[in-house]
């Protein structure tokens, strides 16, 4: 296996940006495996399928759904849904189907593909737990739920997607429970994970302390 540096944490705790910088300054891939999910829900969504029906039937459906990520853009069949997938309700439907293990199991095999071909860094909520538990490097990033709430604001409104204060902490929290109670790898701190609280540390800071312990 090439080198894994592996990255969970809940919503709203920088994962992305920080995962896109670490990559770029160590020259690995990024894997981001959040647009996966979001990707495969839309695609699902889009097909009628139900989040609450039988596992053949999203099987089925899913078999048919090609994802490509190409830098900053993401692909689904051939389609530019970079866009699509960032929106509140993409992220909804993702979070919802990503909680059964027929989509876990389908999109298990792509992510821990990526980490054989060359050095990455793949953020999410079961990287350093079930997809890479011998990652290189396993690190968590945490935050208040006030500051997630506040960053999920911002990147929203940035995305001419109007969103309130209160919409974006509800938004928060929602996904904080079915993160962490799901029954299909919840989101947990693997124990040997390097944590940080990214509350009060600015991107550079977060980005030089993983480089730190990637070194």
């Amino acid at each position: 296996m090439a080198r894994v540096i592996a990255i969970d944490g809940p919503s709203g705790a920088g994962k992305s940006s920080v995962s896109r910088l670490v990559a770029k300054r160590l020259g690995y891939q990024y894997l981001d495996t959040g647009a996966l999910y979001r990707a495969l829900a839309l695609y699902l969504t889009r097909k009628g399928v139900d989040p609450e029906g039988p596992d053949d039937k999203i099987v089925n459906v899913a078999k048919d759904a090609e994802i490509r990520l190409d830098g900053e853009r993401v692909f689904l069949n051939d389609e530019d849904v970079s866009d699509a997938i960032r929106t509140p309700e993409a992220g909804h439907h993702a979070s919802v189907f990503s909680a059964r293990k027929s989509v876990r199991e389908y999109l298990f095999k792509i992510q821990k593909d990526a980490g054989q071909s060359c050095d990455i860094v793949a953020e999410g909520r079961d990287m350093t737990t079930v997809v890479f538990p011998d990652a290189r490097v396993k690190i968590y990033l945490d935050a208040s739920e006030a500051g997630r709430a506040a960053r999920r604001y911002r990147q929203l409104n940035e995305k001419g997607m109007p969103i309130t204060m209160e919409e974006a902490l509800d938004d928060v929290r929602e996904r904080d429970f079915r993160d962490k109670n799901r029954d299909i790898a919840p989101l947990i701190r693997s124990e040997d994970a390097l944590y940080l609280d990214t509350t009060n540390m600015g991107l550079e800071a977060v980005v030089n302390r993983i480089i730190k312990e990637a070194q």
